[in-house]
């Protein structure tokens, strides 16, 4: 693993040129210098230089190197970058981000107030008195819903593209869709944020087992796996299936039919709250549970004795849910589970089996330290070696173009990054089966999907995507123009270009067709 500032070289002259050694300068938190006409010249720093291996090793744990973002890594050094990466302390967006998200509607009221207006206003246009009135609210119902749902989009992008804290961002998109959700189900675009930020964000890298407990109590998971409706004499599977299947141990580990089915039993009264407290028998009802929207009611619970995984779980409420979570979270199967598919989503389509089954003895020897299995991931030949050569998913395409394309100046208008990630393939929150998205690359590599890459790399590289177009009617589009080939490309990205590449960027005709061309090469798919 080779430093920052390994094989740094000055190309001031360069940099001269293009008028772009200054700002590399600030960007290395380096004080500004001010101009002084009394004052002597003020000496000029070498601007920074990064090597292929560093701008590849900071691309591949974050939504996309640019230039900001490596002057962070040069500042702290790889250990002290990972470190900030894997541990962060900071939970902070730039100014006019953090002004965006705060503007949402969503970042004005809870999930449980939205769940009870919308429940309200579904309960008043029933009352309706003509068909015509009934259509019309219904539609502004749905539309309002929607609007939510978007409004989430728009925060996990403007974080996405501005958190500092990169690594856990991409950990937050792993995870959801680790855990994945259909916004389209029920009243889940009303939950979405709420799922994303309390739910995920908060354990995206801490232990497994309190990220699985989250995901559990969140209404978002409990109604689109149906365990809502999972009660004692009326035993729903779903939820229970996909926990073993997808969330934890995976196919193939071991597990029985009968084990989903004690599983399904223990699950049983794990529902959501709704607006009345409802009735338990006398004795029971200390073992009533309301949190927010979560409810583990017990006059629906299957109270007799389970055996799951070949142990006995003692009839008792919702310590069962407890006991079954501390089963499966620290299953061998979970660990080499969940680390085979981090070491996909960063590594490889196979990864090697030494590297998962490193990772996943670091997961069981750290109960389930999320952080710690990624630095033994980070820190093996196995990625190394990848550096470089993961191709990127839409998702990852597409952030990474944008951070790239215009750095730290925050976008005004996310719709167009949200359409572009659906006609990719990859919108957030509309991959309707449990699974989520594929994470193997050869996924994304149909010639319909690098064609409407081109169409997207021609619109960021032209600066008329409408990124800088606030959303409100009769706004302005401010202008904007990305410089693609600005310090970052100077000082180091350039050198990662293949002859192919060089050559076909020779030929570009204008600024416009030179960003095209570079952001639908070969080289930045990957």
């Amino acid at each position: 693993m080779g430093g920052p500032r390994a094989g740094k070289v000055l190309v001031l002259g360069v940099l001269v040129a293009f008028g772009l050694g200054s700002s590399a300068e600030v960007r290395a938190g380096e004080p500004p210098v001010h101009a002084s006409p009394s004052a002597a010249p003020a000496p000029v720093a070498a601007p920074l230089v990064f090597s292929p291996h560093d701008i590849a090793f900071v691309d591949a744990l974050t939504w996309g190197a640019n230039a900001s973002t490596m002057a962070r890594f040069h500042a702290l050094g790889v250990e002290g970058w990972l470190k900030e990466q894997l541990h962060p302390a900071r939970d902070t967006l730039p100014a006019e981000a953090q002004r965006q998200i705060e503007a949402l509607e969503i970042s004005r009221r809870s999930a449980p107030q939205l769940v009870t207006e919308f429940r309200d206003r579904d309960a008043a246009l029933k009352n309706l008195p003509s068909p015509e009135e009934k259509g019309a609210a219904q539609k502004v119902y749905q539309a309002d819903m929607t609007a939510r749902a978007r409004e989430a989009a728009t925060a996990a992008i403007l974080r996405a593209l501005y958190a500092p804290d990169q690594l856990r961002e991409r950990m937050v998109w792993f995870w959801l869709n680790h855990f994945n959700v259909h916004q389209a189900k029920g009243n889940l675009r009303l939950l979405m944020a709420d799922y994303q930020d309390n739910a995920i964000r908060p354990h995206a890298l801490g232990k497994f087992r309190d990220l699985l407990a989250a995901t559990l109590r969140h209404p978002a998971m409990l109604r689109y796996l149906d365990n809502a409706e999972n009660a004692a004499g009326r035993i729903n599977e779903n939820y229970a299936r996909e926990i073993m299947e997808l969330h934890t141990l995976g196919v193939g580990s071991g597990y029985s039919q009968k084990d989903v089915e004690e599983l399904a039993r223990i699950l049983t009264g794990v529902g959501i709250a709704g607006p009345n407290i409802p009735r338990v028998k006398p004795g029971q009802e200390a073992l009533l549970i309301r949190d927010g929207l979560f409810e583990f009611n017990p006059a629906r619970h299957d109270f007799g004795d389970k055996v799951l995984l070949g142990r006995t779980i003692e009839g008792q409420g919702f310590a069962e849910v407890e006991e079954a979570l501390d089963i499966l979270s620290r299953a061998p199967a979970t660990a080499r589970h969940v680390s085979r598919d981090i070491a996909i989503y960063f590594v490889a389509d196979n990864p090697p089996e030494a590297l998962v089954q490193r990772m996943a003895d670091t997961f069981q020897k750290s109960d389930g330290d999320i952080a710690a299995v990624l630095a033994t991931m980070i820190r093996s030949p196995e990625f190394e070696a990848s550096l470089g050569k993961r191709f990127k998913d839409p998702v990852r395409y597409v952030f990474s173009a944008v951070r790239l394309a215009y750095d730290d100046r925050v976008i005004l208008n996310t719709q167009p990054v949200q359409n572009w990630l659906n006609r990719l393939g990859e919108g957030l929150y509309n991959h309707e089966t449990p699974d989520g998205y594929p994470l193997v690359s050869t996924a994304w590599t149909a010639s319909g999907q690098m064609t409407a890459r081109f169409e997207i790399a021609r619109q960021i590289g032209s600066g008329a995507a409408g990124l800088f177009k606030p959303a409100e009617e009769g706004a302005v589009e401010q202008p904007a123009f990305p410089l693609l080939q600005n310090s970052l490309y100077f000082s180091g990205l350039s050198a990662r270009l293949s002859p192919a590449t060089r050559l076909a960027l020779a030929q570009a005709i204008s600024p416009q067709d030179w960003n095209t061309l570079f952001l639908s090469s070969p080289d930045f798919m990957q």
